[in-house]
């Protein structure tokens, strides 16, 4: 248990980090002047929301998901088609996708958490790949592999986000403000229900908790990050294809998590940066970008089994360490 002196220290340090996160991100359009930079980090804000709120299942609450890429092209083809199709604005589309997919995820998540290990793994596969499906076949609604154009941009009043800038600090905020709501949960009873659940289920339930609560809720709550992240994909690509949703987007996902650190938001921001970013660095290398990618891959995973973030932060530990036994050694030796 950590005394109160260090809870309030820690809560000061992550103050500093949110800002220092944020100063960060609303200069760095700055230094681009090439929007394609740009719309690689509007994905990459997408791609954060997803894998916060997976990290958040996986590595707080103990359950394996391979599904997630389902719950985002849910939000994708709610919002596009009711907007596009139906005349729907695109604000409360949004918020309506946010309910529908989170009312499917209630109802699967019911069965489904019941399973443990592959069986869950399996499950959420099957369910991944029934919506790709579905996407395919009901080509009337959804388009089908040629995809569904035509989505409309948001806008606030006069005010359209038509643009990759526009859209830049529009996803960015958004992105840290689901970092900042996930580092309150957490901190919170909640949160500490979640970790005494991915330690132990059988003595969580002993102490009194309800894991089959925590368990639907937490997996609700983080399909509903997806869809709203699919949501804002779709109005800022205005154009989606079911090949983005496959069961591949949901492996990257889980990889993103297992890179950054699974129980490390902090970790979640960096890997799916990290992951989004690298393949467009490795565009120059050609042919060999696929080898030097699972090359990064496996070094990382097999160097940093805890993930890359809390990895390089335990070194910088370990080196303050050094660091301050050697000045107080140097002290002692001084005449």
């Amino acid at each position: 248990m950590r005394t109160l002196r260090e809870r309030i220290l820690m809560e000061k340090k992550t103050k500093l980090y949110l800002i220092g996160y944020a100063i960060v991100v609303f200069i760095t359009p700055v230094f681009l002047g090439n929007n394609y930079h740009l719309m690689v980090l509007n994905v990459a804000a997408v791609n954060i929301i997803v894998v916060l709120g997976l990290n958040l299942l996986m590595g707080y609450a103990g359950q394996i998901s391979l599904g997630h890429a389902a719950f985002f092209g849910l939000g994708a083809y709610l919002s596009g088609i009711l907007t596009t199709t139906c005349g729907f604005p695109p604000w409360p589309t949004i918020l309506l996708s946010l309910l529908v997919t989170g009312g499917v995820a209630y109802a699967i998540g019911i069965p489904t958490l019941k399973l443990e290990g592959h069986y869950l793994v399996m499950a959420t596969l099957g369910f991944n790949v029934i919506v790709y499906i579905v996407m395919i076949q009901f080509d009337r609604v959804t388009g089908g592999p040629s995809g569904f154009p035509g989505i409309p941009h948001l806008r606030i009043g006069g005010f359209v986000f038509n643009s990759d800038r526009r859209m830049y600090y529009l996803l960015w905020s958004i992105s840290m403000g689901v970092l900042l709501l996930s580092l309150n949960l957490i901190r919170s009873r909640v949160g500490r229900a979640m970790a005494a659940l991915s330690h132990n289920e059988v003595a969580a339930m002993c102490s009194g908790i309800d894991t089959e609560k925590y368990k639907i809720g937490i997996f609700v709550m983080s399909a509903m990050l997806a869809s709203l992240a699919g949501s804002f994909y779709a109005h800022y690509i205005t154009f989606i294809s079911p090949g983005t949703f496959s069961i591949f987007f949901s492996l990257q996902l889980v990889t993103m998590v297992l890179v950054g650190g699974m129980g490390s938001l902090w970790g979640s921001v960096f890997g799916a940066l990290l992951l989004t970013v690298l393949p467009e660095w490795l565009h120059g290398v050609k042919e060999y970008n696929v080898l030097i990618y699972g090359l990064v891959l496996m070094i990382v995973l097999v160097f940093f089994p805890r993930g890359l973030f809390p990895g390089i932060l335990q070194i910088l530990d370990k080196r303050k360490v050094v660091r301050l036994t050697e000045s107080a050694r140097l002290g002692k030796e001084a005449p």
